[in-house]
């Protein structure tokens, strides 16, 4: 049994859906409970919120990459969590992130390697995908990994979709198996 806490911004609706496939995902490990928590429009989560990460074994931060990095709202919450960090309270929980933008790279690594960061400020064990990219002539878009990410989660949905037209069902996918991964892997953390 793991607890899975998911905190993430979603500006537009795309990284709010590709968090809920996360949650999805960690929610089909055997025995795992998850939380989404979602960081408000003023870059805020309640105290019940901050209660539910610290009581977590897996916390998967979630941003939009904007400008190449986290959205400001992201950052505020990550500002915040200066509180937890001084008494080292999410030391060796399990750490992971996913980010979103509307090209195919759109410096997504940089976001990734900023929550990667901070979840290393917070002395916690890092998990990335564990999947193989679709990267062979015959790849397809909504293949697995189509985007080709090992240290994060990444997905694409173009600046002029909908939320209901993006993410792609396959990084929708993707982040289902990620999600399981994360909260499977916190589970082997509690034995």
């Amino acid at each position: 049994m793991s607890k899975v806490a998911i905190v993430y911004h979603s500006g537009y609706g795309h990284t709010k859906k590709q968090a809920e496939a996360v949650q999805a995902g960690a929610a089909s490990a055997a025995g795992a409970t998850v939380d989404l928590i979602a960081i408000s429009a003023e870059g805020n989560i309640t105290d019940a919120d901050w209660a539910t990460l610290d009581a977590a074994d897996a916390i998967i931060f979630g941003s939009p990459t904007y400008m190449g990095s986290v959205s400001w709202q992201f950052k505020k919450f990550a500002d915040a969590s200066s509180k937890p960090w001084f008494s080292q309270k999410w030391k060796d929980k399990i750490g992971a992130a996913f980010t979103n933008s509307a090209t195919m790279n759109g410096d997504k690594l940089s976001t990734l390697h900023y929550l990667f960061t901070l979840g290393m400020q917070h002395s916690m064990v890092w998990v990335g995908t564990g999947l193989m990219p679709a990267n062979s002539k015959a790849a397809q878009r909504n293949d697995i990994n189509f985007v080709g990410s090992f240290s994060g989660l990444m997905a694409q949905s173009p600046s002029d979709s909908s939320p209901e037209e993006g993410p792609l069902p396959g990084d929708l996918e993707t982040a289902k198996l990620f999600g399981k991964r994360v909260a499977e892997t916190a589970a082997q953390f509690k034995k």
